[in-house]
Formats: C-alpha cells, structure tokens, sequence
C-alpha cells in the first residue's frame, strides 16, 4: 500500500440509494523530521515521498543554503514505530564545512503543520528572509498564450491528485518554450513548493533564472518568500494571493499572477514580464 496515497474503507453515501462500503484512496500525511549534523531543525506535516528534495528545499526556503554543493550527504536515520519498523520519518543532513549551521530562529517550536509552513517560528523577525538571488536581473517575458495554457497542464500531470483529490501540487515551467522541468505534490502547499525548490537545488539550477512557477491554490506570503529564495521572478496561482503576497512580490521584484485559468488571469506585481497578447 502506498504511503502518499493510502487506501482505507469508507462508507460512500448517495441521497436515495443505500451506502456501499468501498475503498478509496487518501491523501498520505506523516510527519517528517528534518535534522542538521544530527540537531533537530523541524518537524513538517507531509506527504511521504521526494523526502530529500522537502529537505533541501527546506533549507534554502530558510536561507541556510543556496547553492547544490553546500549541502554534503542527506539520509535517513531514526523513524521506527513501536512496531519497530521504520518508516523513514527522520532525515539527518549534513552540510560543507564552510557553511554556517542554522540559526536558531530557522528551528521550529512545534510541529508546522501541512497547512501553515511559518507554524512554529522562534519569532516574529524570522518569518522574513533575504534572497541571495536579485530577482530584478531576470527580464524574462512570458506570452499570455503560454501562461493560460499551464494549469492544465499542471492538472494533467498530477497523478497523486487524481487518485486521492486531496493533495496541492507545484510544478516548474520553462518560460521559454513552456516544458515542463518538473511537478511534485504534497498535502501542504508549502511543502509541494519546497520540494521543487529542492529538486532545483540538488540538480544544481539554482537560481531559477527564465522559469515560471505555478502553484495549484491561492499565492500566500511564504510561498512568494520561497519562490524568492530560489530565485524565481514569476509565480502563477490558479487562486487568489493575499495581500503579504502581493507586497512581497512587489518589493523583491517578482512577477505575481494569480486566478490564472484560461482564459484570463490577474497580475499582481510587475507586469512588465508578460508580453502583450498575440492575439486580436
């Protein structure tokens, strides 16, 4: 039985007909604990799967790392249930020697949970954090055409989501050409986008020049914080942003999109990324 998309017996209930009892699929939720040079940073609430990309990506959304060689060897260590079988929820990272270790405003109080990823912050101060990559120099410009057509192709590449219903996905287009780099899904929208971050870091993309980022809900401010530390100029979301997000956007200079559903979209912030239209 998958653990991202565990399967359980339910009771499924339609007005005028008896239930019947069948099983589904759900999305899979455990807990992850991610450790430095074996100290514990955090403890997230996700989907099992593509732990090693959550992990990297969780590092550089947290400023301790930017660059694929910072970060030394990733495994897992510790995750045994009183079952004694290990389930692989403890991940021990070490990184180069030059690298400073996390501060302890990065370490997190309690469990962040699969909805919120700040949950758990030390302090007010370090929700923020400062991008190494200048957003700025990055002139990309995206057709109107192109863009529209990404959610689909976002929602057809969402395997996880199409057996459970239940899971967030984010997923990396070339700005060019519209390719898609790479997709992944999560229960928690922050760890979806973490671990496209962490796929980028551990291909050694990093910064994320030319590419654009589509979130499958609403932009919130850390999933704009994130974007920015991977050194993406141009988020989409097929919901709404909050207004964090769109100061944020604003302010390091990132393109911002959001109800992005062909055929139309909204711009948020620096608008000068997207071409004018090819068609009448």
């Amino acid at each position: 039985m998958s653990r991202a998309a565990p399967q359980r017996r339910v009771s499924r209930i339609r007005i005028g007909e008896p239930p019947v009892s069948v099983r589904d699929a759900l999305a899979g939720e455990e807990p992850l604990e991610i450790r430095v040079h074996g100290q514990s940073l955090a403890v997230t609430m996700r989907t099992p799967g593509n732990d090693f990309d959550l992990a990297a990506g969780f590092l550089v959304s947290e400023g301790v790392i930017s660059h694929a060689r910072e970060l030394v060897t990733m495994k897992y260590c510790d995750g045994a249930g009183d079952d004694g079988v290990n389930r692989y929820n403890v991940l021990d990272l070490a990184l180069a020697p030059d690298v400073a270790p996390p501060d302890a405003s990065v370490a997190r109080a309690f469990f962040t949970t699969s909805s919120c990823g700040l949950c758990g912050k030390a302090s007010i101060d370090a929700v923020r954090t400062t991008s190494r990559f200048e957003l700025r120099d990055d002139v990309v410009t995206v057709a109107p055409e192109l863009l529209v057509s990404l959610p689909a192709r976002l929602r057809e590449a969402q395997d996880l989501f199409t057996s459970t219903g239940g899971l967030h996905a984010a997923a990396l287009f070339d700005a060019s050409t519209g390719e898609l780099l790479v997709l992944r899904e999560d229960v928690g929208r922050h760890n979806a986008v973490d671990k496209v971050v962490g796929w980028a870091l551990r291909e050694d993309r990093l910064p994320l020049r030319a590419t654009i980022l589509l979130v499958s809900g609403r932009a919130s401010f850390e999933l704009v914080q994130k974007a920015a530390m991977a050194g993406v100029a141009m988020l989409c979301a097929v919901s709404a942003p909050s207004s964090l997000a769109a100061e944020l956007a604003q302010e390091t200079g990132m393109t911002l999109v959001g109800f992005l559903r062909d055929p139309s979209f909204v711009i948020y912030a620096h608008a000068q990324r997207v071409s004018p239209s090819t068609t009448s």
